[in-house]
């Protein structure tokens, strides 16, 4: 996305948001306050659930981990983070697993600009890989959603991006833990990897595009991009943090039901 159209994006925010859903602080309590803090206030309060579940090798972890540096730091999402009204977000990377296996690789951190871009990523970069075993993403949506209520920004937006390769196989039902993520005013939006060759792959007979677009994304705008090749990887995270800090969502939230697609995902099959 060029900069000339990020600019026509906040000119058309600043003039009405057409473009753009009316933006309600998510914290509102807090502003009702007359001591708060203005350094606290951004467009959007993001958490980056990534899944290091042992169905991802090493190779995909390593892919998958670069591709978030290298979408932090581009220009594409430098350029998102600028033109918004504030002007810069509150980001937490957090790596996932099995149920009550959540790690904080880098803690919350407000990005404006090069600089602050560069050293939450390096974060990300230098932490060792881990691999846990099963795939809790109930789990990682409630503990997503404990960051955001917990942390002290004020954020025009909340959403939780997570990235997974199957679906939630331990733990609570994984519709529920999306739906109470919505009661909290947060949104969230997929990232299903579908890396596996399909000859060798059981995640072609899921549909796991399917099951993140019926069973795990919801909100106001809510979307999914699906990774299918390695090489894709960057570029797919890229365009989805510029749309997530763009703020191009819908005014209703978004719900792909299963029974309107011929081919319906049950969510509750491998809870």
């Amino acid at each position: 996305m060029c900069t000339k159209t990020l600019k026509a994006i906040a000119g058309a925010f600043a003039l009405g948001g057409f473009l753009f859903s009316t933006p309600i602080l998510a914290n509102s309590n807090t502003h009702a306050s007359l001591n708060f803090d203005m350094s606290k206030e951004v467009d959007l309060e993001l958490v980056l659930a990534v899944d290091i579940s042992q169905s991802m090798d090493p190779e995909e972890q390593r892919v998958q981990r670069e591709g978030y540096v290298a979408a932090l730091t581009s220009d594409e999402v430098l350029d998102a983070i600028k033109y918004g009204p504030i002007g810069r977000i509150a980001v937490a990377y957090m790596e996932w697993g099995g149920k009550d296996e959540h790690f904080v690789v880098a803690d919350w951190t407000i990005i404006s600009d090069k600089a602050s871009a560069g050293k939450f990523a390096g974060k990300i970069a230098e932490a060792p890989l881990r691999r846990v075993q099963r795939t809790s993403i109930s789990s990682a949506l409630t503990q997503a959603v404990n960051l955001v209520t917990a942390n002290e920004y004020n954020g025009m937006r909340r959403v939780i991006d997570i990235s997974g390769d199957g679906p939630n196989n331990q733990g609570s039902a994984v519709t529920e833990a999306r739906d109470a993520a919505i009661a909290q005013g947060v949104t969230v939006n997929g990232l299903p990897l579908m890396l596996k060759e399909e000859s060798i792959s059981w995640q072609s007979m899921l549909h796991l595009d399917h099951y993140y677009e019926d069973c795990v994304i919801g909100g106001p705008g809510a979307f999914s991009i699906p990774v299918r090749s390695k090489e894709g990887f960057s570029d797919a995270i890229r365009m989805k943090l510029v749309l997530e800090i763009a703020g191009l969502v819908d005014d209703q939230p978004k719900f792909i039901r299963a029974k309107s697609r011929r081919d319906a995902v049950m969510c509750s099959l491998f809870d």
